[in-house]
Order: structure tokens, then sequence, then C-alpha cells
């Protein structure tokens, strides 16, 4: 598979993460998501084997990365055989980058990437109005459970891509780097 082509739209342009990105990118999602999990989560990921690599697209404006997007290797454990997704998380975009459809350009890219990779899903826990009017369905409804009770079952949510076949359906399973920086579902908090 050929290295994807950056998407160009006015001044914005999406592209392919590279590892000179890392800091810019650790340092956008502290800022849009306030707290630390999330750059830990990417940095995990990206360091963790996995049986499909890690896959970034970047969103700059000005030289500046405004927004970034991961899609990662995850498992689907099938009836017939364990058959290997990717799960996307995170989706950022600067606070003062927001609204401005950055985030739809970036979840547009992976998406188009997973799908030329031949991976036959792409899973996300998220909010149900955002994600479902750009091609998200309900993942339980189609036949997946997901890997922890604390995902509510609307933000459960999943693309069937080109290489999907009917068979394949059963629970999602995270890999360890969403376990070990506890990323997965809602928390409680009692401050």
């Amino acid at each position: 598979m050929s290295r994807p082509k950056p998407i160009r739209s006015g001044d914005l342009t999406i592209r392919p993460e590279e590892p000179a990105d890392a800091a810019q990118v650790t340092a956008l999602h502290a800022e849009a998501f306030q707290d630390d999990r999330v750059p830990r989560l990417v940095a995990a990921l990206r360091a963790a084997p996995a049986p499909l690599p890690p896959q970034g697209f970047v969103a700059t404006t000005g030289g500046e990365i405004v927004g970034h997007v991961l899609t990662s290797a995850a498992r689907l454990d099938a009836p017939r055989r364990i058959v290997d997704v990717r799960t996307l998380s995170p989706l950022g975009v600067l606070p003062g980058h927001q609204r401005r459809g950055i985030g739809t350009l970036l979840l547009a890219q992976a998406i188009r990437h997973a799908d030329a990779t031949g991976v036959p899903l792409l899973f996300l826990e998220g909010d149900p109005g955002y994600y479902r009017d750009r091609g998200f369905q309900p993942a339980g409804p189609l036949g997946f459970r997901k890997p922890s009770l604390r995902i509510p079952d609307a933000a459960f949510q999943v693309i069937r891509l080109h290489a999907h076949e009917p068979w394949m359906t059963g629970t999602l399973v995270y890999p360890d780097p969403f376990w070990a920086n506890d990323c997965v579902g809602l928390r409680d908090h009692h401050d």
C-alpha cells in the first residue's frame, strides 16, 4: 500500500502523521481533552506491538498542526475466527479551530485509509450525534458487542468497510494501551 496523499482544502492540509509531529500532536490532545490520558494513549498505541501499525493523520494550517486522528489495531472475536480490525481514537481539534469541518475531514481520511488497506471494520466510542452524520452506525444492533459495560450503547459505533463479510460479528477487543491508560468508556467522577 502506498503512502496516503495529502488532501488540501484552502489553506488546510490533511496529511499522514510523521514522527516529527509527535510533540505538537501531544500538545494538541492535551489542550483539546484537558488532561494527559489521551496524549499517553497516543504514545502507548504508537509504541505497542500490533498486527496493524497505527495510522495517524494531521490537519495543518499555516504550518501549525490544528487537528489529529489516529486509528489503531483492535481485534474482533468473531464466531469463525479472530479478525483484525481498527479502532478510531482519538480525534482531536484545537479548541480555536473547532466547528470548521476539520474533524470531519480528518475522519473521512481515516475511513478512506482503513478501507483502502482492506480492514473490514472501523470501531469507535463517541458522540452519536457527531459520528452518525459521518457514516458510523450503532454497533450493537449490527451484531457487535462492546469491550466494556462502561461504554454507553449509543456511543459504541462502527462503520462496515468493503472487506466486511456478514459473518464478521462478535466482541470488539481493545488492545492493552486502552486499558492501561484508562481510556475505555465512562468513569464515575466523585470529587
